[in-house]
């Protein structure tokens, strides 16, 4: 459990609206830090505001795309306004999106990676001057920086196509960032989150699908129909919930531990996927141990 004293530091969230997001805000306010929420999802985030500002929170929300740069360099500068040097960011906003690779469009990529890859990266690069700059200005300055990957990042499941690549380079983005500042900062700390299965609004992504992202009359393919309905049973079914990994992640801090799993046990495919690659192998059957399921979703690709 967190036993630092966090009270009258701030936190930055992207995708505060729900989810993680949603909670680790609550978490944040609960543990007495202001709160800097963004979303795409006003109404959703003036509701998740509302819940925040409850718990006696000093509140700053913005509406903020991560994909683009402005709105992330306009969080930074309202940040530093209102509250001065972050001390910790969570970039945390994310979609998804399945179905077999070639299938994806260039809006889909597009999409997908602005939001998962480019979001994370405009907020690295806005808030770590930041937070440099107030561990040389203050000896009691101390930071972290949480980026939200996935168990996705680590392992490749089929028909998770654009999904997969997205997160693979969160964990790249966030292990360089790890050793890029150790060699600069002995106070400013990353950190990469890597959910499995948990309740979230992850499974309906599409509802904060910017209108120049779309693609009008567009129909899902019988691939992406078929992974939408895997992901919203799998996802239905997590039993450790979003507020579980908020303070999975709080924990983390504490510790200085980078990697932060919500289900430690699933790490075997992992670990299989290691040894193909040092064994120069072909990547292993991911459903061998449930041959089952496999057959079941080729059945359902091959009609």
């Amino acid at each position: 459990m967190t036993t630092t004293s966090w009270q009258g530091r701030t936190a930055v969230i992207t995708g505060a609206a729900s989810g993680f997001g949603l909670e680790t805000s609550l978490l944040a306010a609960r543990l007495g830090l202001n709160v800097v929420m963004a979303d795409v999802m006003m109404e959703a985030l003036g509701e998740a505001v509302a819940q925040v500002q409850a718990l006696g929170a000093q509140v700053l929300s913005l509406r903020c795309d991560v994909r683009h740069a402005a709105d992330i360099e306009a969080m930074g500068a309202a940040t530093l306004a209102r509250f001065g040097a972050p001390h910790l960011v969570f970039n945390n906003a994310g979609v998804g999106a399945g179905g077999l690779i070639w299938e994806h469009t260039a809006r889909d990529w597009d999409w997908v990676m602005g939001v998962n890859v480019m979001g994370v990266a405009h907020g690295v690069r806005v808030f770590t001057p930041m937070m440099l700059a107030a561990e040389k200005a203050d000896p009691g300055y101390s930071g972290h920086i949480v980026n939200t990957a996935s168990m996705a990042g680590l392992v490749n499941m089929p028909n998770m196509g654009v999904y997969n690549v997205s997160k693979h380079a969160v964990v790249s983005l966030s292990e360089t960032l790890y050793q890029d500042l150790r060699l600069v900062s002995d106070r400013v700390h990353a950190h990469v989150l890597c959910p499995y299965f948990v309740p979230t609004g992850i499974a309906h992504s599409e509802r904060a699908r910017p209108q120049d992202a779309q693609e009008e009359g567009r129909k899902a393919t019988t691939s992406q129909r078929v992974a939408q309905g895997l992901i919203e049973k799998a996802v239905a079914g997590g039993r450790v919930t979003a507020a579980d990994v908020a303070q999975f992640v709080f924990d983390a801090l504490e510790a200085d531990r980078f990697y932060i799993y919500s289900h430690p046990k699933a790490l075997a495919p992992v670990m299989t996927r290691a040894d193909d690659i040092l064994a120069g192998t072909n990547p292993t059957d991911p459903y061998r141990e449930r041959p089952e399921l496999g057959e079941q979703l080729r059945a359902a690709l091959r009609r």
